[in-house]
């Protein structure tokens, strides 16, 4: 973090107003983001996430989806990180969080603490799926938009927009039109509640802290099945069997789940193809295959 940047942030109109930074520790440095532990003189740490100014929107999408949480979040089991600044500054996109030690490993308390958000927020919730403003999923786009359909949302907003980058790496779409109108189907005919979902929960964005508290950080959200988040956590692991227990002790899924993890994971796997290629591809490919002999075959 260079001096001039340290020194408006803490300028009497920067969002530290006048908080000196005693020390600064980067933690990590990838090809959009870097993040970085600051302390401050006062005794106060914080984390902030630095970008670009071309990236602005994308930190503020994070800054949206993280106020959007804290509504519908019970701070028993789950913090959900107070957004203290988003702004630009010398260039840089900055969003400034609390500082937190993830430094705990029962996820009982982050299991119920997610479920108590969809629960929540399905009994306040806007009776349609979507999201009204442009985001971002990682790096790849999640366009906005609306639809009573459930099955209609997932297929035209989430995994056609995917497939048509796929296009780039060979994918043909007019080879899975039948499986598209037949997920389609099969999504509505599931009629899940709107919900506010984190909308890529892996294990990175998700922490236990010492206190026992769980922690949700960089979400995409939307209002969409519940089941989208509960199927990402099984794409990479890193949840415990705690954290399914007590997700379902406190708003149990329904019992064809499993059979609907393989779909909302593939819109996953098309991001991760569309951004970083290799296996993630093949992976698209026996996903598809896969899905087209379950709901494709005579």
């Amino acid at each position: 973090m260079n001096e001039d940047l340290r020194r408006r942030l803490t300028c009497k109109e920067g969002p530290l107003k006048g908080n000196e930074i005693h020390n600064v520790q980067s933690i990590s440095e990838g090809s959009i983001h870097k993040t970085w532990h600051l302390h401050l003189k006062n005794g106060t740490e914080l984390f902030a996430k630095t970008a670009s100014a071309n990236a602005w929107e994308m930190l503020n999408c994070e800054a949206k989806g993280l106020e959007a949480l804290r509504k519908f979040t019970n701070p028993k089991f789950v913090e959900i990180p107070e957004v203290i600044a988003i702004t630009q500054l010398c260039g840089e996109a900055i969003l400034l969080l609390p500082w937190l030690d993830f430094l705990g490993h029962d996820q009982n308390a982050l299991g119920t603490g997610l479920a108590l958000i969809h629960k929540s927020s399905a009994a306040q919730g806007p009776g349609e799926f979507g999201w009204d403003k442009e985001g971002f999923i990682g790096a790849g786009p999640q366009p906005k938009g609306w639809e009573q359909n459930w099955g209609e949302c997932f297929v035209k907003l989430r995994l056609l927009p995917q497939m048509k980058l796929a296009v780039n790496w060979g994918l043909q779409i007019s080879e899975y039109d039948v499986l598209l109108n037949s997920l389609i189907q099969y999504l509505e005919d599931h009629k899940p509640e709107p919900c506010l979902v984190h909308g890529d929960l892996w294990s990175g964005n998700a922490a236990v802290q010492k206190n026992g508290l769980g922690v949700l950080i960089d979400p995409a959200c939307w209002w969409a099945d519940r089941e989208v988040d509960i199927a990402m956590t099984k794409l990479f692991g890193g949840f415990s069997a705690n954290f399914y227990k007590a997700y379902n002790e406190t708003w149990a899924l329904s019992p064809t789940s499993e059979t609907r993890i393989e779909i909302y994971n593939l819109y996953h796997l098309l991001n991760h193809a569309n951004l970083f290629g290799g296996s993630y591809i093949s992976r698209c490919y026996s996903t598809l295959q896969r899905l087209n002999s379950e709901f494709c075959s005579i």
